[in-house]
């Protein structure tokens, strides 16, 4: 288990619980299992007290946290015959993108989302999630493709933002994200987002402007992150505690807003702590999205989807 910051004093408690049960393992005769289930005790209620009101901070810590799920282990576990399908036509293959076709309880769809990877090397080779302009115009080779074949498209989004890289910027970074946010508003068939941990900036909007849009209890979705726009207003990124609470990043604030429809609950200790039950829940929110806009027409999906997009913001600021 890897504990974050706040997470230090639930760590202790565990690890005690841990090390007695190791010694019981190596010295058959001794009996500390009681010693042990109340450390459990009090390790259960520190957690439920440590996540019940969870700052937009330590939130964002949790979104980011390293055993979460990623979108590999969401297309592993609840579609079937994934075909993944790469390129972008023109560049090159962009692995923080992966997408293919499959299908979501027996009914094909095409799926979409930013892998961040689980160990170093994947890490690297997935670039931790940031996108290059192959990346999107992948996107939107996928969603043409869906468009044609009137196939549902579902995008799991999670990554820190777009690739910030010379290379990118030189290939046409801002264009390729305009585009794909572009597309998501063309294409006529149904089109379901899920933020699962972090959504940054244009590169989270390029796959998540969609006609219905939910968000894990514990991720984030925002223009930039903390620590970005602490550097720029107060040019200290060590304030990023202070830009997290007045950016209204979290899934409860931006459900307020109207920026995302459903909030999907994470297990206590946040998804990471129970990657079975959220894994399902997500499974759960998108067969729930996709029974919502089943039999309606392709221009009432666009429509309704620009519209969406257009109304946004507007209850939250007069709140």
């Amino acid at each position: 288990m890897n504990y974050l910051e706040f997470e230090k004093p639930l760590a202790e408690i565990e690890g005690k619980a841990e090390e007695l049960r190791a010694l019981a393992r190596s010295n058959k005769e001794m009996d500390v299992e009681k010693e042990a289930a109340a450390l459990d005790r009090k390790a259960e209620v520190l957690l439920k007290d440590l996540y019940k009101d969870l700052t937009p901070w330590r939130k964002c810590l949790v979104a980011r946290h390293p055993d979460r799920p990623h979108c590999k282990d969401y297309v592993d576990a609840l579609f079937t015959e994934y075909t993944p399908l790469a390129g972008d036509r023109a560049f090159a293959d962009d692995h923080a993108v992966m997408g293919g076709l499959a299908r979501f309880n027996d009914q094909p769809v095409l799926v979409i989302g930013q892998e961040k990877g689980n160990d170093t090397k994947s890490r690297i080779e997935r670039n931790f999630g940031m996108a290059r302009p192959e990346g999107y115009r992948k996107a939107i080779r996928l969603m043409d493709m869906a468009h044609r074949f009137g196939l549902p498209v579902i995008t799991l989004v999670d990554t820190p933002g777009a690739y910030p890289g010379k290379g990118a910027e030189e290939r046409g970074q801002a264009e390729a994200i305009a585009r794909s946010t572009e597309k998501c508003l063309q294409i006529g068939v149904p089109l379901i987002s899920i933020i699962i941990g972090e959504g940054g900036s244009g590169g989270a909007v390029a796959f998540a402007t969609a006609n219905r849009v939910a968000m894990l209890e514990h991720s984030v979705y925002s223009v930039i992150t903390p620590e970005g726009c602490a550097s720029i207003l107060w040019k200290d990124a060590e304030k990023m505690r202070e830009a997290a609470e007045q950016m209204r990043l979290t899934a409860q604030d931006l459900q307020k807003l109207g920026v995302v429809d459903r909030i999907i609950k994470e297990p206590v200790g946040g998804a990471q702590r129970g990657r079975k039950e959220t894994v399902e829940a997500v499974g759960k929110a998108i067969e729930t999205m996709l029974k919502e806009l089943a039999g309606k027409k392709p221009e009432t999906l666009i429509k309704e989807r620009r519209q969406k997009f257009l109304d946004m913001g507007g209850k939250g600021l007069a709140a």
